[in-house]
């Protein structure tokens, strides 16, 4: 999975392949290596594949992260098939979906 950070009116980050077992950490490991400095932050997921479990439990990692922090996060662009596992597993309730 690629990676890519953009810092300008919000935080951007931006996914592009899987985020799985395999990549999860990745992503993780990014997160706490932003400094949260603004009020909102945007995981865009115009390019992002495919979402597992394991994806699942860092994307609400980084949501009780950010929102601890007093900050928001908002999830973008996403597709169907990702959009379907969001809506089986109650995620569609929980993120903040743009």
């Amino acid at each position: 999975m690629e990676i890519q950070v953009l810092k300008n009116d919000n935080i951007v980050v931006l996914l592009k392949g899987r985020l799985d077992t395999t990549t999860s950490p990745q992503l993780d490991q990014k997160i706490k290596e932003i400094e949260i400095d603004k009020d909102l932050v945007i995981i865009d997921f115009k390019e992002l594949e495919y979402v597992s479990s394991a994806g699942l439990r860092v994307l609400l990692a980084i949501k009780k992260k950010i929102e601890g922090q007093g900050k928001k996060l908002e999830i973008h662009n996403v597709n169907e098939v990702i959009n379907e596992v969001f809506n089986v597993t109650g995620f569609i309730n929980v993120l903040n979906i743009k």
